[in-house]
C-alpha cells in the first residue's frame, strides 16, 4: 500500500492527486492503539495489514447468488449498485429519475463535483487515509435539488475473496429540498478472512430528507473498521439506521454533524452478537448550529461469548443554542459469558440546551418474564417474545422499510440458535 499503488488506480486527475496525498499520509501514520480513548476496548491491536492484499482486478462472471437474492427481494426500487470485492460490477437507475438528474453508480459513471468528495469528512486517522488512498471505485448516489425519489436506492456490497482488503467508499449527496432513501446491504460468506475499511459520506442539503440504512451481515472471519460521516444542512433531516449482525470484529464510527440551523439527525442501531464476535460502535453527535436536534437509540443483544462496545459523545458547541440532544444505549445479555461496555458522554458549551443520556447492560427483565409466565406463556417462548420486542422500538424507526425483512429474519435466526434455559434443563 504505497503512493505508487494509489497513483495507479483509475480515476480523474483530481482523484488521483487526492489518492496520492492520502497514501503519503497513510504511510507516515501509525495505526491507532487501544490506549487512545476513542479506540479503548477495541481489537485494533490485532490488525495485521500484511495479511491482506488490495484487489485491483474486477471480478468476472455473473452476480454472486446472495447479491441476486437481495435484489430480488427489493424489486420496488429506484435504482441499484452492486459492488463485488470493492469493484462496481452493476448499476441501474429508472429512466424517469435519470431524466430528473439523479445519478447512481461508480465514480467513473457519474459526473460528480469534486467538492462533493470528502464534503462529509471522516476522522483524520490512518484508516480514513487508507480509504481515501485506495478506494478503487467509489459509489455515488447524487440527488439534485427539489427531486424526491419515491422508492429506495439499493447498494449491495459483497466480499468473497480470501485475504482481500477492500476499502469501499459510498457518497450520498443531496441538493436542497430533495429526498432519498438508501439501503446499503453488506455481506460476505463465513470462513472467508477479509478486512473491510468502508467510509460512507452523507451530505444532506438544506431542507433535504435522507434515510439511510446499513445492514451488515459479514461472515464470521471478516473484519470491518468502518466510518459513517454526515453533515446535515439547515432545516434538513437525516435518519440513519445500522443493523449489525456479522463479522469477527466489526467496528463502526458514526459522526453526525448538525451544521445548519434547525437540522435534525436521528441515529438508530440494532445489533445481535453471537459466538466470539465483537461489535464496536463509536458515535459523535456534533451540534454546531442553533436549534438543532439529535436523537440516538442503539439496542443490542449479546449471546454466547460475544462482546459489544458503545461509546458516544454529544457535543454542543458554543453557538449551538436551543439544542435538543438525546442518547440511549441498551444491551441485554443472553449469556453469562457475554460482555458489554457502554459509555455515553456529554460535552456542553452553552446553557441553552436540553440533553440527556442513558445506558443499561443486563439480563432479560425478570418482571416482564414473570408477567408473561403468569399468563401461561412457557418460559422459552416468553424470553423469545421479550427479546424480539426489545428491538421493536428501534425497528419502528426504520427510515428504509425495505430493510425490515432482512433485519427481522436475522434476529429470529439468532434467537433460534440461542440455548434457552428450558432446553439446558431438559
Amino acid at each position: 500500500m504505497t503512493p505508487d499503488q494509489a497513483a495507479s488506480l483509475d480515476g480523474p486527475d483530481w482523484l488521483r492527486e487526492r489518492r496520492i496525498a492520502a497514501a503519503e499520509r497513510f504511510v507516515a501514520a501509525e495505526l491507532p492503539t487501544p490506549d487512545e480513548e476513542v479506540w479503548r476496548y477495541s481489537r485494533v491491536d490485532e490488525v495485521d495489514l500484511d495479511r491482506f492484499h488490495l484487489g485491483t482486478d474486477a471480478p468476472t462472471g455473473g452476480l454472486p447468488s446472495p447479491v441476486v437474492e437481495v435484489l430480488d427481494r427489493v424489486t420496488d426500487r429506484a435504482g441499484s449498485v452492486v459492488v463485488h470485492n470493492g469493484h462496481v460490477v452493476a448499476a441501474e437507475l429508472d429512466e424517469r429519475w435519470v431524466a430528473k438528474g439523479v445519478a447512481v453508480g461508480g465514480l467513473d459513471q457519474v459526473d460528480l463535483d469534486p467538492a462533493a468528495f470528502g464534503a462529509a469528512p471522516a476522522e483524520a486517522d490512518a484508516f480514513a487515509a487508507l480509504n481515501d488512498a485506495f478506494s478503487v471505485q467509489p459509489v455515488v448516489v447524487s440527488v439534485p435539488a427539489g427531486v424526491a425519489l419515491d422508492a429506495p436506492i439499493v447498494v449491495v456490497q459483497w466480499i468473497d475473496e480470501p485475504g482481500l482488503l477492500v476499502v469501499p467508499r459510498t457518497i450520498v449527496s443531496t441538493g436542497a429540498d430533495s429526498e432519498v432513501q438508501v439501503l446499503d446491504w453488506v455481506g460476505s460468506p463465513d470462513g472467508v478472512e477479509a478486512l473491510s475499511v468502508p467510509l460512507t459520506e452523507l451530505t444532506v442539503g438544506d431542507a433535504a430528507r435522507v434515510g439511510y440504512c446499513n445492514v451488515q451481515v459479514l461472515g464470521d472471519r471478516t473484519w470491518q473498521i468502518g466510518s459513517q460521516s454526515s453533515v446535515v444542512g439547515a432545516q434538513a433531516t437525516l435518519r440513519s439506521f445500522t443493523a449489525a449482525f456479522g463479522g469477527d470484529y466489526a467496528r463502526l464510527r458514526t459522526d453526525c454533524r448538525l451544521a445548519g440551523r434547525g437540522s435534525t439527525g436521528d441515529l438508530f442501531a440494532v445489533y445481535f452478537g453471537t459466538g466470539d464476535q465483537t461489535l464496536d460502535f463509536r458515535t459523535f453527535q456534533d451540534h454546531t448550529a442553533p436549534d438543532t436536534t439529535s436523537n440516538l437509540l442503539f439496542k443490542g443483544a449479546l449471546d454466547d461469548r460475544s462482546k459489544a462496545v458503545y461509546t458516544g459523545l454529544i457535543q454542543v458547541r458554543p453557538h449551538a443554542t436551543g439544542t435538543n440532544a438525546f442518547q440511549t444505549n441498551r444491551n441485554v445479555k443472553l449469556s453469562p459469558d457475554a460482555w458489554a461496555e457502554s459509555v455515553p458522554n456529554l460535552q456542553i458549551e452553552n446553557n441553552d440546551v436540553r440533553c440527556s443520556h442513558a445506558s443499561t447492560v443486563g439480563p432479560i427483565d425478570e418482571e416482564q418474564e414473570f408477567y408473561l409466565q403468569s399468563r401461561g406463556v412457557p418460559p422459552q417462548v416468553a424470553e423469545r417474545l421479550i427479546v424480539g420486542g426489545f428491538f421493536d422500538e428501534v425497528i419502528d424507526g426504520l427510515p428504509v422499510r425495505a430493510a425490515e425483512p432482512f433485519i427481522r429474519e436475522r434476529i429470529v435466526a439468532a434467537l433460534s440458535e440461542h440455548t434457552w434455559v428450558e432446553e439446558v434443563q431438559q
